[in-house]
């Protein structure tokens, strides 16, 4: 069958995370979404964990759902993300993990372990004074069917590749653990074709999730799956890197995230890698150094150049959040009531949200909604918008509509 799965999330446990990250409200989320395989996030968690164990129900193999819920429920699929904080080579080293394993007991063996080098208790993502090869051993050991994959391998502060603290390859993190390693999170500063251009990936599978924290966020990035509904299944069509079975990523705008470019927020200095290679790598208003972005740090370690596709990848779409297209026609917050009354109208028509975004024909979007939607979703599958990209802690700002389009809109005129 065919369904789409998220599997990196945080549930309410987690640092700086939503109090409405229950498994009731997972559940209902991720059927509006369209997403039929979510993450738990947090097993690491005692109460999380605790939570799980009350309220879940095994499904299919690996795979849980709410007791007592219809056959369509979400189905959970045990994921935890830790950081691992350490000195390695003179430099201290924040990498993030993702865990993703087939059972509960399986997960309670881990969790028995981790807890005698860490206060699991203290945060959904526990922070292991270990090296990362330490973390790996420890979970194979308990079991070999479980996976690991490095989170957001980008991003500057915690990852594999992040010019803060990261590495310049996988061998130099992993060592002989490296062969244990099958899939890397692009996260979502980075697509597919920004990793393309390293030769030194080309063997492994590129996912996207969502590292949501809130409820909204869920599905902002996700992976398109054909085949059983089963944790082995899932973890093979990875493995594999089959686009008979692992048909696409969805993904986030990468110039949208938050670490896209270069830059210092607090003086307002965003800039692409050949602006900051003039400055130095130095913030020309405070003298400080610039935080280096995803996009200066694949132009580091690239071996290609931009453009290059090699054989047998994996597919890609792009999206918008539903929401966020909505509230640009109408002008207002993505929250607010108008936008939040017309995404009910929608879904309750067409469907799912990822269903609308990225299947729908676009001839089926009538005149049940706003008369600009339908222009909205064919310009973001055509990738005909434009984004002020984002830099240093702060969020790119899409545009699908010229400032022209938006008057012609708000004046509730016939645009298109």
């Amino acid at each position: 069958m065919e369904f789409i799965a998220d599997l990196h999330i945080h549930s309410k446990y987690s640092r700086a995370v939503s109090p409405r990250m229950t498994l009731k409200n997972l559940d209902q989320v991720a059927r509006i979404k369209g997403i039929k395989v979510l993450g738990t996030g947090d097993f690491t968690h005692p109460e999380w964990f605790q939570s799980i164990k009350e309220n879940l129900q095994l499904a299919e193999q690996g795979l849980y759902k709410l007791k007592e819920s219809a056959l369509s429920a979400t189905r959970f699929i045990l994921t935890g993300e830790v950081s691992c904080i350490y000195t390695k080579n003179g430099r201290v080293r924040k990498i993030h993990v993702i865990i993703l394993v087939p059972t509960i007991k399986i997960a309670q063996q881990i969790n028995n372990q981790l807890n005698l080098i860490a206060n699991l208790k203290s945060d959904g993502r526990p922070i292991l004074a270990i090296d990362v090869k330490e973390l790996i051993k420890i979970v194979l050991n308990v079991s070999d069917s479980c996976f690991i994959i490095p989170a957001h391998i980008w991003t500057p502060w915690f990852s594999l590749f992040g010019s803060k603290s990261g590495f310049d390859s996988l061998e130099e993190c992993f060592g002989e653990y490296t062969k244990y390693i099958f899939a890397l999170e692009t996260g979502l500063s980075s697509d597919p074709p920004m990793n393309w251009r390293l030769s030194a990936l080309d063997g492994l599978t590129l996912v996207s999730n969502s590292d949501s924290h809130s409820l909204e966020k869920i599905g902002r990035e996700a992976n398109v799956f054909q085949c059983d509904l089963s944790y082995s299944s899932i973890i093979e069509a990875i493995k594999a890197k089959d686009p008979q079975r692992f048909l696409y990523t969805i993904e986030f705008f990468p110039e949208e995230d938050k670490y896209h470019y270069d830059g210092h927020s607090n003086c307002n200095i965003s800039a692409p890698p050949e602006k900051t290679k003039g400055y130095n790598g130095l913030c020309p208003v405070c003298g400080k150094p610039l935080t280096i972005g995803v996009l200066n740090r694949v132009a580091q370690l690239a071996d290609r150049p931009v453009g290059y596709k090699p054989s047998g990848v994996i597919p890609y779409k792009r999206m918008i959040p539903l929401k966020e297209i909505i509230a640009e026609i109408v002008a207002l917050g993505p929250n607010t009531k108008k936008v939040l009354t017309e995404y009910d109208n929608l879904i309750n028509n067409y469907g799912s949200e990822l269903y609308i975004l990225l299947e729908l024909p676009l001839d089926a979007l009538g005149n049940k909604t706003l008369p600009a939607i339908k222009e909205a979703v064919r310009r973001v599958r055509e990738e005909k918008i434009n984004i002020n990209p984002g830099y240093d802690g702060l969020y790119g700002r899409t545009s699908i509509f010229s400032e022209k389009e938006k008057r012609n809109i708000s004046g509730q005129k016939q645009l298109f």
